[in-house]
């Protein structure tokens, strides 16, 4: 067909897909309203199926979210990954959504993730199932079972900071390996070691296809990583195996799940073990990322975190005692802990959260209809004015003051918010100690510059030149 032919077509096509677009949206608003005499939440639900999904993903996620606001106010609908969606962005909806109504909202994440991850995994359940499996990842990972695990991750902040001495890093990639190691140290204990290639190497094909449209054709995104996905259950399916035939000879997360009582399958095992992975890696790589430009945007701030590391080595070696970190060690980091919620709140690493109403819900006097996806707006809240003066402003004196309640949800609310939080401030506070005390790092390129795919991260992943101290 020749090229004037295809530009006469394409204003058809166009039309074509504007009156489809309007009779599927039409019609749906039909079905809805006969369910219950109320309307939607104001909003626009874009184009069929892709909805704003591009919008969302393509640019700064405050943006969207601000414009959309400024539009509709502190509720509104859209349509991303394939999903109709009810967004909220007060801290009262948050509450209600998150933990006064926390029943009538269940956990649930886009069809693509949901199939990678696994049905079975924590996230995507709520009642008993949710409740046991909860039970036994915080079993993991409260304080009184990883603070057995402090020279553990210090070894490996250790090793990954040698490994990047006198060298420019990509500073997100280096911190996701970084965290990906802790995360296997965390799951499989001594295990990790003998499958840790393996295990890299299809969960990083895996991961890029978690935000992916679920289309499941030769060579797309989705169709690679379900392929990487059915590989990394044989290789769990192994060390499944494996474990069971020296019982009880590990206290980490693995043999937390296989409690003979806990009746958990190897397929349930598998979908929980990848989605801690997934839980616990990209999001701590984040914060890393972010405090480490933060830190050398903020000249004052990195002295005071450096100061207060340099006070617990002199402190140690002043009393002889061993000179690696402990878990006591890291409960005097009062400055550095400030660091970490201030990068949280001004990143906020995860601008949202996935919930699936079960049921048609009202709120404020709209409907939300059972089926559709609720995100409360983390990032909304964190960046409001009238919450934190000045948002925009890197100050973690902020946070000498407790903020008040549902106005800071780094890690969620309620029974769902993560249960991995505590094994996620130690590994960043153990590699800061380490990056503060030994290091000096200074930034290349532009300073400023920031992408988006999927959640905010400095440009190009905050490249860096890191060497030891002199």
């Amino acid at each position: 067909m020749d090229t004037s032919m295809l530009s006469l077509l394409s204003p058809f096509f166009f039309l074509l897909i504007s009156i489809f677009a309007f009779l599927f949206y039409s019609l749906l608003s039909i079905l809805i309203s006969g369910r219950r005499k109320l309307p939607l939440p104001p909003g626009s639900l874009g184009w069929p199926y892709i909805g704003e999904t591009f919008q969302l993903y393509s640019q700064n996620p405050n943006v969207f979210f601000a414009s959309k606001q400024k539009r509709y106010g502190s509720i509104f609908k859209t349509h991303i990954l394939g999903c109709p969606c009810v967004m909220i962005s007060s801290p009262e909806a948050a509450k209600f959504v998150l933990a006064t109504r926390a029943h009538l909202f269940k956990p649930t994440f886009p069809a693509s993730k949901e199939r990678m991850l696994g049905r079975q995994a924590i996230f995507f359940h709520q009642g008993d199932y949710h409740t046991k499996l909860r039970k036994l990842v915080l079993r993991a990972f409260m304080p009184e079972a990883i603070k057995n695990i402090v020279s553990d991750i210090e070894a490996v902040a250790v090793d990954s900071l040698q490994s990047w001495d006198g060298k420019s890093i990509n500073t997100f990639q280096e911190m996701k390996t970084y965290t990906f190691n802790v995360a296997l140290l965390s799951i499989f204990g001594k295990d990790e070691i003998l499958y840790r290639e393996e295990l890299k190497r299809c969960y990083y094909i895996l991961e890029k296809g978690y935000n992916s449209m679920p289309i499941n054709l030769p060579g797309t995104l989705f169709s690679k990583s379900m392929k990487a996905r059915k590989e990394l259950a044989q290789i769990l399916a192994k060390i499944i195996c494996s474990r069971r035939q020296r019982r009880g000879e590990s206290n980490d997360l693995l043999e937390s799940f296989m409690g003979e009582k806990e009746g958990l399958t190897d397929e349930q095992i598998a979908d929980n073990v990848i989605g801690v992975i997934f839980a616990a890696r990209d999001t701590t790589a984040s914060v890393l990322t972010w405090i480490v430009k933060y830190l050398g945007q903020n000249p004052s701030v990195l002295q005071a975190v450096t100061e207060e590391q340099e006070a617990i080595r002199r402190c140690k070696e002043k009393v002889d005692e061993d000179k690696f970190l402990n878990w006591a060690d890291t409960k005097k980091m009062p400055i550095t802990s400030r660091v970490i919620q201030e990068t949280l709140r001004v990143a906020s690493i995860l601008s949202f959260t996935f919930r699936e109403a079960v049921e048609d819900v009202e709120y404020e006097g709209y409907l939300i209809p059972k089926g559709w996806k609720v995100l409360p707006l983390f990032r909304n809240i964190h960046h409001s004015p009238d919450i934190f003066p000045d948002p925009e402003k890197f100050d973690p004196s902020r946070f000498e003051v407790a903020p008040k309640s549902n106005t800071f949800m780094p890690f969620g609310s309620g029974t769902h918010s993560c249960p991995g939080n505590e094994l996620a401030k130690l590994e960043i506070l153990v590699l800061l100690h380490h990056l503060t005390t030994k290091f000096r790092w200074f930034m290349i390129g532009p300073e400023n510059g920031i992408q988006y795919s999927p959640f905010a991260l400095p440009q190009n992943g905050l490249p860096i030149r890191l060497s030891l101290r002199t």
